[in-house]
């Protein structure tokens, strides 16, 4: 039988290791902080569980009065324009950490039931690859103890961890990274989050939305330069709407306590203070330590694993995937490059990962959700694509629930009108992207999205109208 042994398991891991299981082999997960990894209990399940809450709390703020909700309770009149809706934020990261567990248990019953065993402890490549092709992983347990395994091919799926400034060391009261977040008891009264990435942009506008005064430290010209500029004008302009100070430009070099508030001092001098401060500036993957270069496994500059379209590493039978790998930091790419190692040892049919297919989210309120060939490609000249931006103030069920920001993007080849890419800013963006992405996996054309019936009134129904008005364009003659 096939010995595959999977160190880290994360989504990369668990789901390598059930489609392992499932094509015979013999399969060990190695993991030293529970089957889900960082995804699940430190990262995208706690942190959209808390987002939820946010939505909650947002949809109710911004929309109550125009859809005529009467909140009846005992303020005094002339206290009416203060909130009325409050939150319990201890209740709240107590729900967040009880539903990531309970996820990470029911993973690792679905890994065991699939016939895979889960060794406790952390695990390392031990030298290179034997005469007869096996390689030795060397599991150390809790107690110190070790156990050596031999495995015809290793899969490494260790994750990263947050990034630190050496000046902004992290306590876990007042200076925290986004691991440290749920264990707070009260909600902070002003924090300030360093970061204008993914992370920091999703935890500023849900901290906003909970109650808190957010400042948003962004080193760049705007918040989320990694995403489409549409969107994240959008964004920035709906974050100060809601009173978030947004400071773009603006670099953070240290952070400090002074008694029971916190003191950022920026590159330019300014110094700003709050209640707490978030440190979002990125992430390190997790490959120190593990004997990976001794073992023949090439790491870039970043200390990321390099790894091909089948995600071999340079070691012959060592496989990488998730975030370790720095291809993208998202769950379904690290499930999928650890499905994808398992078809290719295994010698199933398989097909290599293809980037200009994937789908992913941003969690702030509203959503920003992409898939495929971006503005910046077409912009740098990368794919030659015509593009119809239209906003959701036009569709008629974004009015009825008083949607006023957003819009829905798509890109398409000229002549053939096959779309190549997407972009949907809107409440639950996640879920209208779908379409988008089956369109792009599968070479549809406009014509084809916009002849296939939507309900009426819905916002999937601003999808058809774009393709239809990219439909007209083409066969118009433009292009």
């Amino acid at each position: 039988m096939t010995r595959i042994v999977i160190i880290g398991g994360g989504p990369g891991g668990y789901e390598a290791a059930l489609v392992g299981a499932q094509l015979g082999a013999e399969v060990t997960v190695v993991d030293c902080d529970g089957l889900g990894g960082a995804s699940v209990l430190t990262d995208c399940v706690p942190s959209k569980t808390l987002i939820a809450t946010a939505e909650v709390m947002t949809t109710f703020d911004s929309s109550y009065e125009e859809l005529g909700i009467i909140v009846a309770d005992d303020t005094p009149h002339v206290e009416q324009a203060a909130r009325v809706v409050g939150v319990d934020l201890g209740k709240v990261n107590r729900r967040v950490k009880r539903l990531a567990l309970a996820q990470s248990h029911d993973i690792t019953a679905s890994v065991t039931r699939a016939g895979a065993r889960v060794l406790r402890g952390r695990g390392r490549l031990s030298g290179r690859q034997a005469v007869d092709g096996s390689r030795q992983v060397i599991v150390t347990a809790a107690d110190g103890s070790e156990e050596s395994l031999t495995a015809d091919a290793v899969l490494i799926a260790t994750g990263g961890h947050p990034r630190e400034l050496p000046d902004a060391q992290p306590d876990g009261e007042r200076i925290l990274n986004w691991t440290q977040v749920y264990d707070l008891k009260e909600l902070p009264e002003e924090l300030i989050v360093v970061g204008s990435g993914v992370t920091g942009a999703e935890f500023a506008g849900a901290y906003q939305a909970l109650g808190s005064r957010v400042t948003l430290v962004s080193s760049r010209d705007r918040v989320l330069p990694g995403e489409d500029p549409d969107a994240a004008a959008v964004l920035e302009d709906v974050f100060r709407r809601r009173g978030m100070n947004v400071m773009a430009r603006s670099r953070a070099e240290s952070a400090k306590r002074v008694g029971d508030r916190v003191e950022v001092t920026l590159a330019d001098g300014r110094v700003i203070s709050g209640t707490h401060c978030l440190m979002a500036v990125g992430a390190i993957p997790n490959s120190a330590g593990m004997g990976l270069e001794e073992a023949g496994v090439r790491l870039k500059d970043s200390g990321h694993i390099w790894t091909d379209r089948v995600s071999r590493t340079s070691a012959p039978g060592v496989y990488a995937a998730g975030d370790v790998t720095g291809v993208f930091a998202l769950a379904s790419v690290a499930a999928m490059q650890g499905r994808i190692a398992m078809y290719h040892f295994l010698g199933d049919a398989v097909a290599p990962l293809n980037l200009k297919t994937v789908s992913s989210n941003v969690f702030t309120d509203p959503e920003i959700a992409t898939v495929g060939y971006t503005q910046a490609d077409v912009d740098a000249g990368k794919i030659d694509a015509r593009v119809v931006k239209l906003p959701l103030l036009r569709n008629p069920r974004a009015k009825m629930q008083g949607i006023r920001d957003g819009f829905v993007k798509i890109f398409c080849r000229p002549g053939t009108g096959i779309v190549v890419g997407g972009c949907v800013v809107a409440p639950k963006a996640s879920e209208l992207i779908h379409p988008i992405s089956i369109a792009v996996d599968n070479n549809l054309t406009v014509e084809q999205i916009a002849n296939a019936f939507t309900v009426y009134p819905s916002l999937s129904g601003s999808i058809a109208e774009v393709a239809r008005q990219l439909h007209t364009r083409k066969t118009a003659g433009e292009g």
